[in-house]
């Protein structure tokens, strides 16, 4: 898994989750885009109430989810969530209990892909995750 290694002609998945209130209502949302740009799919989840980083987290693993069935190979996941990114490069610990099975899974799904890599970006450069992880979290009302 890196953030470095070149990967132009990989899939993108872009993903986010929100929570209002932290722990509050929470959503999940991601947006799969072929290599040109084009949809392929995305996915919003009500998640109830729980923390933002649980919904960065079950964000990832249903974008992963999505992009195993779609039986895609090379993936690059791209999330806001700088904690995320980072926990998945080994760059942070895990130190939160409820985080952990989350990562695990995360990790274990993003093993299958033959190649994958995580990044960081902006809000602003992952607008329509957020859109979707923000109309989930009003589900969970």
């Amino acid at each position: 898994m890196s953030s470095e290694d070149s990967c132009l002609d990989c899939v993108t998945l872009f993903t986010d989750g929100a929570s209002r209130g932290n722990p509050g209502p929470a959503g999940a949302g991601y947006v799969i885009l072929d290599p040109q740009g084009r949809l392929l799919a995305e996915g919003s989840l009500p998640l109830g109430r729980t923390t933002n980083g649980v919904a960065e987290y079950r964000a990832l693993i249903a974008g992963l989810s999505a992009a195993l069935n779609l039986k895609l190979t090379r993936l690059r996941a791209i999330s806001d969530s700088e904690f995320l990114c980072r926990q998945l490069l080994g760059q942070y610990r895990v130190r939160t209990p409820a985080i952990k099975p989350l990562f695990e899974k995360a990790r274990e799904l993003s093993a299958k892909f033959e190649h994958f890599e995580i990044c960081h970006a902006t809000r602003e450069h992952n607008t329509r995750a957020d859109a979707l992880a923000r109309e989930a979290s009003h589900r969970s009302q």
